[in-house]
């Protein structure tokens, strides 16, 4: 059966603390009557730095949309080759054994995806199939999983390679003021990470379903408003509240498995923020320790977005070998409001598969 491997993760040189946003949230927005409360919120995200893609001093500035797009392809090219690389070696596979390469990111754009361009470079072969995932924000980490995990059944033996390039800093709106954009400059950081779904062997999570749920009329809580300047993050003040009704649908879709989301062995979730985390804890009845790898990603490098569930499991690799056939859950959550949701177990081929 499919199985994910030990993803490869990457975060930009440039490092913020919270103390640093909290000052230059103060200083930029100075005498606004929501700067308290926006300052309480990002203090208490939990995320303690991130990682930026350029110098906070240029990240500050607005060069235009066009500037911002050119450093967006530039950097993407600068930084996915080695984690590609490292991905790569994690599933001891090299460039020709990979099938089709999903590539997400919401932070800029470009067309040919950058998947030709990985194609051309790092020698994939050229009929390796391109699937670029652009509108599912947050969500497209899981859905990235979810897709490898469908391509490799519909395509039994292949190889996929998951790309996740989330430069968040690129899109910080100088003028925007409100609650939403506010805290998302104090929440949200850069990364990219890699990971390979293997058709047959490896060393991971071995995938057994995947499901994707969408929140009825939910459409317009989290989005971009495209403007002149690019980007505009919308959040609706409800977000925060959405694990109430989708820990019931995680709850299903265990239970549709014979497994109890409640009693799993390991949780990689999407670290949104901190009550999304203690929200899901609550409703799933869970210790909120079971998520301490997305916690992890959250207070070192905030909302990597897409990227927050392959950093999960990257702690997850790294942490004590899970025991075989442990059961476990991988999810995320965006746009829409979308869950991209997956059941897996942990698995080691023995000897006699390797013979």
């Amino acid at each position: 059966m499919p199985r994910l491997c030990k993803p490869a993760v990457r975060a930009p040189e440039h490092v913020i603390t919270i103390e640093e946003t909290l000052e230059f949230a103060a200083k930029a927005h100075a005498g606004k009557p929501q700067l308290p409360l926006a300052l309480r919120l990002i203090r208490n995200t939990g995320v303690l730095k991130r990682h930026i893609v350029q110098p906070i001093e240029q990240t500050l500035k607005h060069p235009g949309l066009t500037e911002r797009n050119r450093i967006y392809e530039a950097e993407s090219k600068r930084w996915t080759p080695p984690v590609i690389e490292e991905a790569l070696r994690n599933a001891d596979l090299a460039a020709r054994d990979i099938d089709a390469i999903i590539y997400v990111s919401c932070t800029g754009f470009s067309m040919p995806s950058l998947t030709a361009w990985l194609i051309n470079k790092l020698g994939f072969r050229p009929d390796t199939r391109q699937i670029p995932i652009a509108q599912l924000g947050c969500a497209a980490g899981g859905a990235a999983v979810n897709r490898a995990h469908d391509f490799c059944l519909a395509h039994p033996g292949s190889n996929v390679l998951i790309v996740s390039c989330e430069l968040c800093s690129l899109c910080y709106q100088p003028d925007a003021d409100d609650i939403g954009s506010l805290l998302s400059d104090g929440l949200f950081g850069d990364a990219v990470a890699a990971a390979v779904v293997r058709g047959n062997g490896g060393v991971g999570i071995e995938l057994e379903r995947n499901a994707s749920y969408l929140i009825p009329d939910t459409e317009e809580w989290i989005s971009y408003a495209v403007k002149d300047t690019g980007f505009h993050f919308q959040l609706d003040r409800r977000v925060p509240g959405t694990m109430e009704p989708l820990a019931p649908v995680l709850r299903e879709f265990a239970k549709d498995h014979s497994w109890d989301a409640g009693k799993l062995d390991f949780y990689i979730v999407h670290a949104g923020g901190p009550r999304i985390l203690d929200d899901l804890a609550k409703f799933l009845e869970v210790d909120r320790s079971v998520f301490r790898h997305s916690w992890s990603t959250l207070t070192e490098y905030g909302n990597i977005a897409s990227a927050v569930v392959f950093d999960a499991a990257r702690r997850l690799f790294e942490e004590d070998t899970p025991a075989q056939d442990a059961t476990g859950l991988i999810a995320g959550f965006g746009p829409g409001i979308t869950a991209e949701m997956a059941l897996g177990r942990w698995s080691v081929d023995g000897p006699e598969t390797l013979d």
